[in-house]
């Protein structure tokens, strides 16, 4: 369980440094700090449960692509998490050109992801 917190919270903060890097395409509905950590975990829970169905669906494509797939995997998944997060008045929205910024955003949370799980987050 302690794993799930500290990867929701590196996720909340990839998803902030979105929002900022991307400020005026990704607009919070809610830019509390909190509103980052709730966003996290929806993030944290999309990834546990939807993304590997998707993986596993699209496993052909993913090898066809030499796993480039997955970077429009990544995409949805950004988009859904700001989907689902406007329902609880939590989310972001993108209103102009949505799959490019959320394309950018899904590649600034998994950079920041990268990095910080190297160094937070230990393997047991």
């Amino acid at each position: 369980m302690g794993r799930f917190i500290m990867r929701a919270i590196i996720n909340a903060a990839g998803l902030w440094l979105a929002v900022v890097l991307l400020n005026p395409h990704i607009q919070m509905e809610n830019n509390a700090w909190y509103a980052y950590l709730i966003l996290g975990l929806i993030f944290g829970l999309v990834n546990a449960l939807i993304r590997p169905v998707l993986v596993a669906v699209s496993c052909p494509i993913l090898i066809l692509t030499l796993g480039l797939g997955t970077l429009v995997i990544n995409t949805l998944m950004f988009l859904l998490v700001g989907w689902i997060g406007t329902q609880f008045s939590y989310g972001f929205n993108i209103p102009q050109s949505p799959f490019l910024y959320a394309f950018l955003g899904a590649l600034i949370v998994s950079v920041v992801s990268v990095i910080l799980s190297r160094f937070l987050v230990h393997k047991s």
